[in-house]
């Protein structure tokens, strides 16, 4: 029987294991906070005859530059953005992969504050990246002070900030993030994959006068759009310029084009379930509250729980009931993603028995 541990593997990686939460058939599925309201017929129909048209020319390479897609990205953005200040690739981890191979590698630093998103680090070792992760102050809170204290400490080459941040669900103060990037020379990625979800304003608005900083996003979220792998970012052309070095050629294929840009044109609809996702958001909230839980507040399209004596029982309990959840390895806590009214009236009710 062949063996992983056979092969010469680059000794940084042997031994560890595949990044991915678990993929489950069961009726509630709230785990990796997608948006599980789903596309409306009428967009799919409409995305499908897209894919359609681009399928008669699959016999030749996809538009390398994407530049219809990245001028309707642009126009979805607003705040004077132009396709010269877009990028996008396949969901926003390659986003993140092509940002460290530019500004990353052997010799060079990535900070972040955790509890974060997860992927930083497997992104980080990848590109050959050092990574440090540092703790977030009480509640998870980033100040401008303490971000400009520990930057100018430990002088890092990127700095990324997640907001909302995954796992916690907090957003961080446009103040925050300014100060961040006047405290070193580095290149500054704002990771605002939850955004459509937050009241906060997106940093997006400070990109004018910023060289440096680079604003991410995905359509895998709020458009209901996570199997078609579209992430994108705003910056400087400069770096758009950067990220077109370390592509590998044509990686956005045609019919993601198509399916994106159908999806942005039907944005409106796609993303009407926004305000009904934060309406069982609260609803998670409010009744882990009731059951003596203490919750994070979110402005996310998921809840940070904690206070759980055995959140691994809970998680198991949970799944063979039927409902999937994340355990995100913060001690006595879970995460859960806000779903449809009945998921999340199923989720309460079955958290309160086994609370109970």
């Amino acid at each position: 029987m062949s063996s992983l541990d056979n092969l010469p593997i680059r000794s940084d990686l042997r031994g560890l294991e595949p990044y991915g939460a678990p993929q489950l058939d069961v009726s509630v599925q709230l785990n990796v906070n997608e948006n599980t309201f789903g596309i409306p017929e009428s967009v799919a129909i409409s995305i499908v005859e897209k894919v359609a048209q681009a399928t008669i020319g699959l016999n030749r390479y996809p538009d390398r530059e994407f530049l219809g897609l990245r001028s309707a990205l642009a126009q979805y953005l607003g705040q004077g953005l132009t396709s010269e200040q877009i990028w996008a690739a396949n969901g926003s981890n390659e986003i993140l992969q092509q940002f460290f191979t530019a500004f990353g590698g052997p010799e060079r630093k990535a900070l972040s504050f955790g509890p974060t998103y997860s992927m930083y680090p497997n992104i980080a070792r990848g590109t050959l990246t050092n990574y440090s992760e540092l703790p977030r102050e009480a509640s998870y809170e980033l100040s401008p002070e303490y971000l400009v204290a520990e930057i100018q400490r430990e002088k890092p080459d990127i700095v990324i900030l997640c907001t909302p941040n995954n796992p916690t669900g907090n957003s961080i103060t446009l103040e925050a993030i300014a100060a961040a990037y006047g405290a070193f020379d580095g290149m500054l990625l704002v990771d605002e994959a939850y955004q459509e979800f937050s009241s906060q304003e997106s940093a997006i608005s400070l990109l004018p006068t910023r060289q440096r900083l680079v604003v991410s996003r995905t359509m895998s979220k709020a458009f209901a759009f996570a199997g078609a792998r579209l992430g994108y970012m705003a910056s400087d052309p400069s770096v758009i310029d950067a990220m077109r070095i370390v592509r590998l050629p044509y990686h956005l294929s045609s019919l993601t084009q198509a399916a994106a840009l159908a999806a942005i044109e039907h944005a409106k609809e796609l993303l009407a379930n926004v305000d009904q996702i934060k309406i069982q958001r609260d609803r998670i909230i409010a009744a882990a509250v009731d059951f003596g839980l203490t919750v994070q507040p979110s402005d996310a399209n998921f809840v940070l729980v904690s206070g759980i004596k055995d959140p691994e029982r809970i998680f198991e309990k949970l799944l063979e009931r039927g409902v999937l959840i994340r355990n995100v390895g913060i001690a006595n806590s879970l995460r859960i993603t806000a779903g449809t009214e009945p998921e999340t009236t199923k989720l309460i009710a079955e958290l309160g028995l086994l609370l109970d």
